[in-house]
């Protein structure tokens, strides 16, 4: 362990990261909050059920809710009840998996798409204005930076 007295340039940097995260952190609550505000205030809805959304809009053929949940990095139970309120809606339907009685595949209705296309595109502008004091340089430089964090991080985990 390094006395506290005189400069550790290692500690400098272990402080400085930690800043980083916390700023990262910062930041990425505020924009989720202005989000949830936004999606609540325009289209009477929430995140997760945008989430839920997003997800099944890239699989055409539909997913099993454990699909969406190890996507999403959330329970089954969380995403079950935000499907059977979709359901209710009429934005999603579940098809039965050919060879598996219990199972099923959640599916976006033509309505659902729809829906979710109108959110989709005012998610984008809302992230848009958000994050506008960033050229798209600098979104593409610090976008390749965090595919490193997180490839890095995935290696952790390993």
């Amino acid at each position: 362990m390094t006395p506290n007295h005189g400069f550790d340039p290692d500690h400098a940097t272990s402080k400085e990261r930690l800043r980083l995260w916390l700023r990262f952190l910062k930041a990425s609550r505020m924009i989720e909050s202005q989000l949830r505000e936004n999606l609540r205030s325009e289209f009477a809805s929430t995140l997760p059920r945008f989430d839920v959304m997003a997800a099944l809009s890239r699989s055409e053929n539909g997913l099993k809710m454990s699909q969406i949940s190890g996507m999403l990095r959330v329970s089954n139970g969380n995403i079950t009840g935000i499907v059977d309120r979709l359901a209710e809606d009429g934005a999603v339907v579940r098809v039965p998996v050919p060879g598996d009685r219990r199972a099923s595949l959640v599916r976006l209705t033509k309505r659902g798409r729809e829906e979710f296309e109108t959110q989709a595109a005012a998610h984008e502008a809302w992230i848009d204005q958000m994050l506008a004091d960033f050229s798209a340089r600098e979104c593409v430089d610090i976008a390749a930076r965090f595919d490193t964090l997180v490839a890095s991080l995935g290696e952790a985990d390993e």
